[in-house]
């Protein structure tokens, strides 16, 4: 694969650069630019070099059905860049054909376009006609096999940007870790995951099993967790919710924010057929201190508890003892790689995202770097003969 450092010259050549601009905004202003702050070093090394940046990037809201990257260009022309943004692709070829030397485009949403999510070639095809080299910058999405992240590489010479260098470099870390090894992962979907942890079960000293995923192996384990919310899906799980290295939640919060501990028997205590478990309580946080506090390394990816209902106490809690950890241990070689949307979330609101080893900007695409070593964006660009 080749980066965006081996390109000899870019002085005055046309870049397509894929990031992920899929930002949290409301009332149209950027309430989160952390993935815009990730794709900067790839935007700013361009611009020093004298390239003429086209960036692509889709958005989605659940608030709006037509979002739109506006407001990314907005914030982009108050941090001083030379943003014109353009309202589909028919514009953007007049407007790439006026840029100058570290100048910018921001093409609007690119899932507006059919051919996108189809990785339909004629699509990437007019795409390429925008530029002379494309860079992915866009790990993030790099797991969708989409016309701006795979059929593009086809056609134009391909580089892997300075934030996708970073996550393969960091991410790769977990296939070869220090010792003691904790993995903790939260979050939903048994079936997406569970190829995941048996995978790292070889390999880690400790998995903490959190989120609504708990909830699937306690019921694994002939537990009763009343309502609460499990995956979709027949996945059997059975043989790994007994192993020894497989940790699951000491205590839990349910609806009405009471904390329910664990029994003799290894199940959550009183949990009745009406409640709904909701977070992780302090009783699990104060079992994972210890894990976190004797690790060397520790990757994390998914939330405890349900965030889009207020239940932020336990991920929170988490991302303070990691930080700590991380801080303490420096000296001694301790790491610590989180991921996720709502991982994220928490760490943004506490103001430590700078607390960390590092800090993938993918959700999925983490998950699924860990669990097959590439993704189909990798591989586009391994692959490309452009």
């Amino acid at each position: 694969m080749k980066y965006l450092t081996d390109i000899p010259n870019l002085d005055g050549v046309k870049v397509l650069v894929r990031v992920d601009f899929n930002v949290p905004i409301q009332n149209k202003v950027v309430t989160d630019d952390f993935r815009i702050r990730v794709a900067m070093p790839t935007i700013d090394f361009l611009r020093s070099k004298g390239a003429r940046l086209i960036l692509i990037s889709h958005i989605e809201s659940i608030f709006d059905e037509n979002p739109s990257l506006a407001p990314v260009a907005d914030y982009l022309k108050k941090k001083g860049l030379p943003v014109t943004f353009i309202k589909n692709i028919v514009g953007a070829y007049e407007a790439s054909e006026q840029l100058k030397d570290g100048d910018i485009v921001l093409i609007e949403n690119i899932r507006e376009n059919d051919g996108e999510k189809k990785n339909d070639i004629k699509f990437a095809k007019q795409l390429a006609t925008l530029a002379d080299i494309y860079v992915n910058d866009a790990f993030s999405v790099s797991h969708r096999e989409h016309a701006s992240i795979c059929a593009i590489t086809q056609f134009l010479p391909s580089y892997a940007g300075l934030q996708l260098q970073k996550e393969i470099e960091n991410l790769s870390a977990a296939f070869d870790p220090s010792h003691p090894f904790t993995f903790i992962l939260g979050g939903a979907k048994f079936d997406t995951k569970l190829p995941l942890i048996n995978k790292f079960l070889t390999s880690t000293d400790t998995i903490f099993i959190g989120g609504a995923l708990a909830n699937d192996a306690l019921k694994a384990r002939g537990c009763e967790i009343g309502q609460s919310k499990t995956s979709n899906g027949t996945t059997d799980i059975s043989g790994i919710i007994n192993q020894s290295k497989v940790m699951l939640p000491a205590d839990v919060v349910v609806q009405d924010h009471s904390i329910k501990e664990v029994g003799l028997n290894g199940c959550i205590g009183s949990i009745e057929k009406s409640d709904m478990i909701f977070d992780a309580g302090p009783a699990t946080v104060n079992a994972l201190k210890d894990k976190i506090n004797s690790s060397k390394f520790i990757l994390w990816n998914g939330p405890l508890g349900l965030f889009e209902k207020g239940f932020t106490q336990g991920t929170e809690d988490l991302a303070k003892l990691i930080a700590t950890r991380t801080e303490e241990g420096v000296g001694d070689g301790v790491r610590s790689i989180i991921g996720g949307g709502d991982t994220l979330s928490a760490i943004s609101k506490l103001g430590i995202e700078d607390k960390f080893t590092f800090v993938s900007g993918g959700g999925g695409a983490m998950l699924d770097f860990l669990a097959q070593g590439t993704l189909v964006g990798i591989q586009a660009l391994e692959n490309s003969k452009a």
